[in-house]
């Protein structure tokens, strides 16, 4: 009888234990950031070379994201070099002129922040210095994202430029070909930059 009552209770208590979990979805972790980039010269993977040192995430090409990975991001870190000097659009001469034409305008990005950084050369190209950045501001905004540190102008020898909004810059310009000794440090000024704007790493 004791043996009886001793498995019953064994019976009972087991059918009180919490199940075994199931695995849950896999879904991006709160405050997800994504870095991204596209190249001609190698200069912009350097440059997020910076970036994924000073925040820990692996950048990635544009071509090799898709748009879903893309979507569960709160937040898109994006680069791209100028190479269509003076071009009204496709101005990077990379994987981006496809992205921001093709792609882009059928995601929704309400309520996702963007940071820019873009790449030119002051010296050779000084009347169109980084102007591939303003045609990401333009069409990442257009879709309902939010453009997040804009930089000043300081600091920079240039004659026009068509990342210029508001009398910023709409994001991080680096010149890798005259001044490659002050990208890092300006990467990781803007990286602070950008926490204090509300992005979390």
């Amino acid at each position: 009888m004791a043996k009886l009552a001793l498995a019953l209770l064994a019976g009972s208590a087991t059918a009180f234990a919490p199940a075994a979990k199931s695995a849950a979805p896999r879904a991006a972790p709160l405050n997800a950031v994504g870095v991204y980039y596209s190249t001609t010269t190698g200069n912009t993977e350097t440059v997020a070379g910076y970036i994924t040192a000073a925040t820990g995430i692996e950048a990635a090409d544009i071509d090799e994201a898709d748009d879903d990975t893309l979507l569960s991001m709160d937040t898109l870190i994006c680069g791209a070099p100028t190479w269509h000097t003076g071009a009204d659009e496709q101005r990077s001469g990379t994987a981006w002129d496809e992205f921001l034409y093709d792609r882009l305008p059928s995601l929704d990005l309400s309520g996702k922040k963007v940071a820019i950084f873009g790449l030119g050369d002051q010296g050779s190209y000084g009347d169109n210095f980084c102007d591939a950045a303003g045609e990401l501001y333009d069409c990442f905004t257009a879709q309902g994202a939010t453009v997040v540190g804009m930089t000043a102008t300081d600091d920079y020898d240039y004659s026009d430029s068509k990342a210029l909004r508001d009398g910023q810059f709409c994001g991080l310009l680096c010149d890798e070909d005259n001044e490659y000794d002050k990208s890092e440090g300006r990467v990781n000024a803007w990286i602070e930059q950008i926490k204090g704007e509300g992005v979390s790493f």
